[in-house]
């Protein structure tokens, strides 16, 4: 097509949104800084990792086009993509609090996490949508959703959380790709080879009609030109992820034993009436509730037993000053999708709202109380109806509610005694300071399940599992994810279901000694870099792309 945009490479695109004589690209392919996590699995790696950074001018203001390639591993993220990302925004914010005003531009064309280096990528996603909360106090952080893959997984999160986002009509958004929701769910719940199916639930007209994507122009350069200059100039912001209660307020009125088609929820979308829904404080109850570590351990640091809130899966409770608050399994919920712990719709909306009430209430407050997140989370929901309404929203909603209360102030901690798993862990987990877990062997930390990321990857399971041997940032064990140095502390001497009265104190003075390293420190992720395991190892492809960009930003 004459003038498309949806046509160009990554890079071409980055160029054809910037005025003309004003583009110039930062650590591009003669950097040749390639991932150092793809050969040794036989992947031929790309220079620029398939990220373009370009700084310029669109109608003579200062801005920077980060533009994920499709073309390179569907556009995943990994560690290199994801500290290109990350370090450009960050020097955009910089620039931004010193009086220069530039506007940033992403151009999301990417399956979510590179399965390759699934928790790098998850720690990369994290750390851009920081960056971008961060950024958007300041000015507008406009998204593009050309086609070609569209945007997914992780990423879709990040969608969410950005100020305006722009789509053609070749676009698409979910956070579960149909053939995971698939694998997880079964053909019934999502069949991944009815390609009507696929467009009508996830493609650009169902995803404008129900507010997930703010304006659709039609397959031009010119028209998308104007399109971002016009957000910019206006400074747009859908603040999409401020709407839990009207979400919500949605929830309540959608019947989960019914059938549900895109045009009876788009009804079901204009005409809801919001009302405001407070989540209680958790009570202690006679009666037994199901058991799950994440639980557990809620109610052996809170004291509260068989503890309860007006949400099942959601607990929370302020103790000693500290808001604790966790998901937790209820095999009668009436979202199937979410009955063994996962986090869904209901879950990512209703933790928005306690975090932003604790925000709200500390506002004025010089000390900001500390946040802390019990981790226990198999999975995102894998559903057709959460996909259709938009999990990506939910979770992005609770993922941005921890930023700005870490970005306030307040200590946001996490304590892992159980798996953290993919968007879940995005939404509930990686947007703290620190990072504690208990080294037990049955905990799980990944992007996916190994059936799903086996086939995404075209691999049988058994050759996964043999390539996360080689590979940490693939593998699924705690062990192996300490070595990425994001951790503040692995427990070594009590294991998840063992919340005896020693290691319950044991972890309480940990979680204690963590709050007070993030008050001595700055309200970023830096910490991340920062370990000596991250240094030496974990992180040093990061460390270096983070120096190259900054070398090269005025340059």
């Amino acid at each position: 097509m004459k003038n498309s945009f949806v046509e160009l490479s990554g890079r071409d695109r980055a160029l054809a949104l910037l005025d003309k004589g004003t583009a110039r690209e930062l650590v591009g392919p003669f950097d040749d800084m390639i991932s150092p996590h793809l050969e040794p699995q036989g992947i031929v790696p790309e220079s620029d990792d398939g990220v373009i950074l370009m700084k310029g001018q669109l109608e003579s203001k200062n801005v920077l086009v980060v533009s994920i390639e499709s073309a390179f591993q569907g556009g995943g993220i990994g560690e290199v993509s994801g500290a290109k990302i990350v370090a450009a925004l960050e020097q955009v914010l910089k620039d931004n609090q010193n009086g220069t005003e530039i506007y940033p531009i992403i151009v999301l064309d990417t399956g979510g996490v590179r399965l390759q280096e699934a928790n790098y990528g998850l720690l990369s996603i994290s750390e851009i949508q920081n960056a971008v909360m961060a950024i958007k106090k300041y000015v507008p952080v406009v998204g593009l959703i050309p086609g070609r893959v569209g945007s997914f997984g992780g990423m879709s999160i990040t969608s969410a959380i950005l100020s305006y986002l722009i789509a053609t009509k070749k676009a698409r958004i979910g956070l579960n790709g149909p053939e995971v929701i698939e694998q997880e769910a079964g053909v019934r719940e999502f069949d991944s080879s009815d390609k009507d199916l696929i467009w009508d639930t996830l493609g650009t007209k169902q995803r404008s009609e129900t507010g997930i994507v703010d304006e659709v122009v039609e397959d031009s350069v010119d028209v998308m030109r104007d399109a971002v200059n016009k957000a910019i100039s206006e400074k747009k912001d859908a603040k999409r992820t401020e709407k839990a209660d009207f979400y919500l307020s949605l929830l309540d009125k959608l019947d989960m034993s019914q059938p549900l088609n895109t045009t009876d929820y788009r009804k079901l979308y204009k005409n809801v009436e919001t009302v405001a829904h407070p989540i209680n404080e958790a009570v202690s109850t006679t009666e037994e509730k199901p058991k799950s570590r994440g639980r557990l351990w809620f109610e052996k640091l809170t004291g509260i037993q068989n503890a309860e809130t007006n949400i099942p899966t959601v607990l929370q409770a302020t103790v000693d000053g500290k808001t604790y608050v966790a998901i937790v399994p209820d095999p009668k919920n009436r979202f199937p999708r979410v009955r063994n712990g996962e986090a869904g719709l209901q879950e990512g909306f209703a933790i928005a709202n306690v975090v932003n009430k604790v925000v709200q209430e500390d506002a004025n407050k010089e000390t900001k109380r500390p946040i802390v997140l019990v981790v226990d989370v198999p999975s995102q929901a894998y559903g057709y109806k959460e996909e259709l309404i938009g999990i990506h929203v939910a979770l992005a909603s609770s993922a941005a509610a921890y930023a700005k209360a870490r970005q306030a102030g307040h200590p946001v901690i996490s304590f892992i005694p159980g798996d953290a798993v993919s968007g879940s862990f995005l939404a509930h987990g990686l947007q703290s300071n620190r990072l504690i877990a208990l080294d037990d062997d049955s905990i799980t930390i990944q992007a996916m399940s190994k059936a799903s990321a086996a086939r995404i990857t075209q691999r049988t399971i058994a050759e996964l599992e043999e390539a996360t041997k080689h590979v940490p940032a693939m593998a699924y064990d705690i062990d192996n994810y300490e070595k990425l140095g994001a951790l503040y502390r692995l427990v070594k001497d009590v294991s998840s279901w063992d919340a005896n009265d020693q290691a319950v104190a044991e972890v309480k003075q940990i979680i204690d000694e963590a709050i007070e390293s993030a008050r001595k420190d700055d309200n970023s992720l830096h910490f991340r870099y920062e370990t000596e395991i991250a240094k030496k190892s974990g992180r040093v492809a990061t460390l270096k792309m983070r120096q190259a960009v900054a070398d090269q930003w005025d340059n």
